[in-house]
């Protein structure tokens, strides 16, 4: 099973080596990571997670062990948010921006979930509300059993460092700032990353094959879980009544016993499609009514119980 971290992230792109951090405690492998960021948010991941191959991504997998080509994640692995034009967005601050933010948590989500031989790990932990948010409906819509939606919690000290990336083997005094600004010095032997495991509801088994032939909108597919049932014909031998779409039509006891034999012809039917459009299988011509009469006679008997045939 090939596990995918697939993460939102703003300006803190090491909320990614963080979960990832947090995986590995958690006996978690990740094979593959893929973010969806800003403009913005992309330059800081070239620049601080990967940077040009020395970056504090793979200075993790160094440090703890692990060979720089174990984890797929490039500049081909980063998906910037785009407007209606294709430009990318610096920030998510419209409307706008927040539904071709939506499109693209959703287009990213079906596509690594089509896969059987996948398992998605869904990082809400990084980037404004609204992304975590549009996340996290995609994980709801496309989200399969195997699949993970997972946030992650730094202790408060290091939780807003931009020179925390992970907890290093060998612990290190880092500089942070207190909630006036001011420098301090801690240990990171006192940082903790804790891995949450966040429950979600998936409506992916509800939907039918043609939702997932390609991404819809969350709207389109709650929509399409809202189905009237189909209107059935219901013939009460009992009380002599014939029931559909609410109305009810009496028939005396011959007629009854007629109209339920050509209705258990078609319920016994099976057609080769699924409707009944130029289908003529359970058709049949007036010499083959007469020589199934006594089909239509035991019907007659059911209904009349001892009133004489």
């Amino acid at each position: 099973m090939k596990n995918i971290l697939l993460a939102v992230t703003g300006l803190s792109p090491q909320v990614i080596t963080e979960t990832l951090y947090a995986l590995h405690q958690n006996r978690r492998p990740v094979h593959e990571i893929q973010a969806i960021t800003t403009r913005d948010g992309k330059d800081r991941i070239l620049s601080n997670l990967l940077g040009g191959g020395e970056g504090h991504f793979y200075r993790y997998l160094k440090e703890y062990g692990m060979p720089a080509d174990g984890i797929e994640f490039g500049p081909g692995n980063i998906h910037v948010v785009r407007d209606e034009t294709g430009v990318e967005i610096a920030d998510i601050e419209t409307e706008s921006d927040n539904e071709q933010l939506l499109k693209q948590c959703m287009h990213l989500a079906f596509r690594f979930t089509r896969d059987p031989e996948t398992a998605v790990f869904f990082s809400v932990a990084g980037g404004r509300k609204t992304m975590s948010s549009c996340l996290t409906l995609a994980a709801q819509m496309y989200g399969r059993s195997q699949d993970r939606l997972y946030h992650v919690l730094i202790s408060p000290q290091f939780e807003s460092s931009r020179n925390f990336f992970y907890p290093p083997k060998t612990p290190v005094p880092i500089e942070l700032r207190n909630e006036r600004g001011e420098t301090y010095h801690m240990n990171t032997r006192y940082a903790r990353v804790n891995l949450i495991h966040m429950p979600f509801f998936s409506i992916r088994g509800h939907l039918s094959l043609e939702f997932l032939n390609a991404p819809q909108d969350p709207g389109t597919l709650m929509l399409s879980l809202v189905r009237e049932q189909k209107d059935r014909l219901v013939v009460n031998l009992v009380t002599g009544k014939v029931v559909f779409k609410g109305l009810e039509l009496d028939m005396m006891p011959a007629r009854m016993a007629l109209y339920a034999f050509f209705a258990f012809r078609k319920k016994s039917c099976s057609p080769k499609s699924k409707t009944c459009r130029d289908c003529t299988e359970c058709f049949i011509d007036q010499p083959e009514i007469f020589d199934r009469q006594d089909q239509i006679t035991d019907i007659y008997r059911r209904m009349c119980g001892t009133r004489p045939v």
